[in-house]
């Protein structure tokens, strides 16, 4: 079925729409585009959204508002091509011609204030350091934007400073790099967690999906 045909009112995009109350609601993973960086770090809410699409069986192959985007069913998906530091555009831009209220955005990213394998569910708060969430604050003129952080720190990696290696440039290449051989099984689990995790905010909300997911 595709994935028009899954809701029972659409806008002019096709935005979900899965009753008269319900509001329509979007998961935007942030990484960057391209082959270059697509086993990444950073990439990680790419990944999530491509396996929630494999679930939704839909595919991310409309060009809006510089995302590529589908409808579905309960949420909606989009993964933001503008390159991390501008995602903030595609975030405004899906939120005017969609309707999605800030609250019913969730934005999923790599964290790594947070060890490999772990993931932090928040309702709202600050952008932390990061820099895709930064923009999208900005954008979204609030701070009142759900987030699903997974977490990338190496072991015994520093979490005060969020640093990989204690510097700038460490950081950058830690996060632009990919997973070493003995993570990449774990993050491929966090990956499969993380979606659960979106399905279960789009079904319970942030307070009881909170309690069973966050780490």
């Amino acid at each position: 079925m595709g994935a028009g045909a899954k809701h029972g009112v659409s806008d002019g995009f096709g935005g979900s729409r899965g009753g008269a109350d319900e509001p329509p609601r979007l998961v935007l993973g942030l990484g960057n585009p391209g082959e270059r960086y697509s086993d990444t770090r950073h990439n990680l809410g790419f990944r999530v959204v491509e396996e929630l699409a494999r679930r939704l069986d839909v595919r991310l192959g409309l060009k809006v508002c510089g995302a590529l985007w589908s409808a579905a069913t309960p949420v909606d998906l989009a993964t933001p091509q503008t390159y991390m530091n501008r995602s903030g555009y595609s975030a405004r831009c899906l939120s005017e011609r969609n309707g999605y209220a800030p609250e019913n955005i969730l934005v999923v990213y790599d964290e790594v204030h947070l060890p490999l394998g772990r993931l932090r569910l928040r309702g709202r708060g600050s952008p932390g350091g990061h820099r895709g969430m930064e923009s999208i604050i900005e954008n979204l003129r609030t701070t009142e934007v759900p987030r699903l952080r997974l977490g990338i720190a190496a072991e015994g990696a520093e979490e005060a400073d969020g640093s990989a290696g204690g510097r700038k440039g460490d950081l950058t290449d830690f996060v632009l790099g990919p997973f070493a051989g003995g993570e990449v099984e774990t993050a491929a689990r966090m990956v499969c967690r993380a979606a659960d995790c979106v399905l279960s905010w789009a079904d319970r909300g942030v307070d009881i999906t909170m309690n069973e997911y966050n780490g």
